[in-house]
């Protein structure tokens, strides 16, 4: 065996193993900058108001601020139906696992399931809940996909008829930080005391009038770890819950 042609082969092995090991350092640190737990973003007067009535924050703040348009859409809950049986079942654990595999498996019944995402913070006792994708990437909170389940096994499906209508004569406009939306319901005292925030994300969310054409407008949403949902609009940084669907003074 030729010794010093295996050594550098192991050296060299091993110099792809730290590049490899540092590109996937650096990808995650990538992923991360985009979100912070520093509570430094928010206000003092703010980060008062959370010690003194003990609200935590578990999630990161996003920074990001991108510019975004309204939209309009058709969608009506009452067009949707009774939910459809599978003719065959498939395993819940697809939801979590493999989404590549779980559109494979649904795509005879639900296609283009790639243009929704799951949001587990919206599931039901027996629903996985899926939101359609904005621009391939924000979620319209107003409309869900359900995959109903039982015994582990995803067993009945209800899909939504929605149309998004084309916005090309709507302004884009910057969209307000997440800390600031966040100052906004906790200086305002829209969560109650010793409270947590445990998910925070942008998306899209609109009044229902169950008019022919809803519009719907960027806005961030906060999860409390009781399960209530906030909104605030990423524009007008009004204050929104679904229980009144109405702005909150």
């Amino acid at each position: 065996m030729d010794w010093g042609r295996a050594k550098n082969v192991l050296i060299y092995a091993f110099l792809l193993l730290n590049l490899v090991l540092a590109y996937q350092l650096w990808v995650d640190y990538q992923e991360q900058a985009g979100s912070s737990l520093d509570f430094t973003s928010l206000s003092e007067s703010t980060q008062r108001v959370m010690e003194e009535n003990r609200i935590q924050v578990l999630s990161p703040i996003p920074s990001e601020t991108p510019e975004l348009p309204k939209i309009t859409y058709t969608y009506r809950v009452e067009d949707q139906g009774k939910p459809i049986k599978l003719d065959r079942p498939v395993d819940t654990k697809l939801v979590y696992s493999d989404l590549k595999e779980l559109q494979v498996e649904l795509a005879e019944y639900i296609p283009n399931l790639d243009q929704f995402r799951h949001d587990p913070e919206s599931d039901k006792e027996n629903a996985f809940v899926f939101r359609p994708l904005i621009y391939e990437k924000w979620p319209l909170f107003n409309v869900e996909l359900e995959l109903f389940h039982e015994n582990q096994k995803i067993e009945y499906y209800r899909k939504p008829v929605l149309e998004v209508q084309p916005t090309t004569d709507t302004e884009e406009q910057k969209v307000l930080s997440a800390s600031k939306a966040l100052e906004t319901i906790i200086e305002r005292n829209f969560i109650p005391p010793k409270t947590a925030v445990k998910d925070i994300q942008l998306g899209y969310y609109g009044q229902m009038f169950n008019t022919d054409v809803e519009m719907a407008a960027p806005a961030w949403r906060f999860t409390l770890d009781n399960g209530e949902m906030i909104y605030v609009q990423g524009i007008s940084g009004d204050v929104f819950t679904p229980k009144s669907d109405k702005v909150k003074e």
